[in-house]
């Protein structure tokens, strides 16, 4: 099952090695991982996506608990929290498909970041269901690239 772990970790060198280490060091695979500095510059924020049961991810959670660079950790509930991504996209543009391609963006709130003779660069966030509805609606163009910046979550209230 698809889960999400955020931390609250020092923000001092290492302490993504030594996290990252812990899950590869029993073989758990890392779906996606965030970090950056909070408002308090002596943290970061770390967002963890990963695959695990229930038996797995209680275990997984009190080992990251034990890590001395670790102030906070916690597995959000998907109804509890605000998960966000962001991706940019790279899709190609003939002439005659400019104002339709721009028009399914709106419909997205996508935004255009980039511009070229051939394409556009298209930012849109939101969770993951409608990243994955905006990449179907246009693989019709012919998607150059993308990037997805992984999860970010933090509970609601």
């Amino acid at each position: 099952m698809i889960r999400t772990i955020v931390l609250t970790v020092e923000n001092r060198p290492g302490a993504l090695a030594r996290i990252t280490g812990l899950f590869s060091a029993r073989g758990i695979n890392i779906e996606s991982l965030t970090v950056a500095r909070t408002d308090d510059p002596t943290l970061s924020h770390m967002t963890i996506v990963v695959d695990l049961d229930d038996a797995a991810l209680e275990k997984l959670l009190k080992l990251l608990d034990r890590l001395v660079d670790v102030v906070t950790v916690t597995a959000v509930n998907p109804r509890n929290a605000v998960e966000r991504e962001l991706l940019l996209l790279k899709v190609r543009h003939e002439p005659g498909q400019k104002l339709e391609l721009l028009k399914e963006a709106e419909i997205f709130r996508a935004r255009v970041v980039d511009v070229s003779s051939q394409s556009y660069v298209l930012e849109l966030t939101g969770d993951e269901e409608k990243l994955e509805a905006f990449i179907r609606v246009f693989e019709k163009y012919g998607i150059v690239e993308l990037v997805r910046s992984g999860k970010v979550a933090m509970a609601r209230g």
